[in-house]
Order: C-alpha cells, then sequence, then structure tokens
C-alpha cells in the first residue's frame, strides 16, 4: 500500500484532489497535511517565481518520502509543489501523509517538509514593489534538520 506521487506544476494546487488520494487508504486512521502560501509580511512580496531542475528535483523528493517510510510507518505520501510565477497569498506546496496512527502522519509530514525546504533543488526569486532577487536558504530552515539527526 506504500505509495508516492510528486508534482510539480505551475498551475494552482487543487487541494481537494489531494487529500482525496490520500483518504484513499482504507487501513488508515490519520491524514496529515501541510499547505505553504507566498507570504507577503507588510505587503512587500508581490510574487515569487520558482524554478527547478527537472528529474533531479523529483528524484530528490521521492527520496526525502523513502527516508520518511525509513523512519516511520507511513502508506500515502505526497509533495505537490509549483513552479514558476506565484502572486503573494497564493498556495505554493502542498505535502500530505497517511498513516495508522496520527504520530507517524504529524513527524513525517513535518520531516517531509523540513527535508523539502533544504534539500530539494529549487530556487526561488522575490518580487516587490521595487526589486527582484534570488532568494538565499534561511538559517531557521538549515536549523529545523538538526533535530532529526
Amino acid at each position: 500500500m506504500n505509495e508516492n506521487r510528486v508534482i510539480i506544476d505551475a498551475t494552482p494546487i487543487k487541494i481537494n484532489k489531494y487529500y482525496d488520494w490520500l483518504s484513499q487508504s482504507p487501513i488508515d486512521g490519520a491524514i496529515v497535511t501541510f499547505t505553504g502560501k507566498v507570504r507577503s509580511e507588510q505587503e512587500k512580496v508581490q510574487s515569487l517565481y520558482l524554478e527547478h531542475y527537472h528529474g533531479m528535483t523529483e528524484t530528490v523528493m521521492v527520496k526525502i518520502m523513502d527516508e520518511a517510510r525509513q523512519r516511520w510507518q507511513i502508506n500515502r505520501a505526497i509533495i505537490v509543489h509549483r513552479i514558476g510565477h506565484i502572486l503573494a497569498n497564493e498556495l505554493i506546496v502542498f505535502v500530505g501523509v497517511s498513516s495508522l496512527h496520527r504520530h507517524e502522519a504529524f513527524v513525517s509530514t513535518q520531516f517531509i517538509m523540513d527535508k523539502l525546504k533544504n534539500d530539494v533543488p529549487l530556487w526561488k526569486k522575490e518580487k516587490t514593489l521595487y526589486e527582484e532577487s534570488w532568494v538565499e536558504a534561511k538559517k531557521s530552515d538549515r536549523d529545523s534538520l538538526k533535530k532529526w539527526y
């Protein structure tokens, strides 16, 4: 019953579609999802532009889900990530896990998201009212990995 899905796409994320796929595992009693959106603190950021390395990005995402499976008993796992031009307040990422029990679903979803922020070859350009610039990885994201190792 172990299934992974990776979707990298420029189209808006359809949460219900992916949640429905997660919920089709009849043995699971827990589904946990995380949905991230482009935030604009004090309405500064207008949009992001994301690029990825086709093939490599998907491979890294599958490896992350496989590592989560080695640590916890999960059945279905999905990562959906947008690329291209994404406006402030639009969804950018969806991560979901189904599992027999809630603990495994919660921790594996957090693990997948922490690894996603650090290990996946995605590049972000932030556009504000005044400039465009490539965004560096945040120290807080790098620090979030320490708890897993």
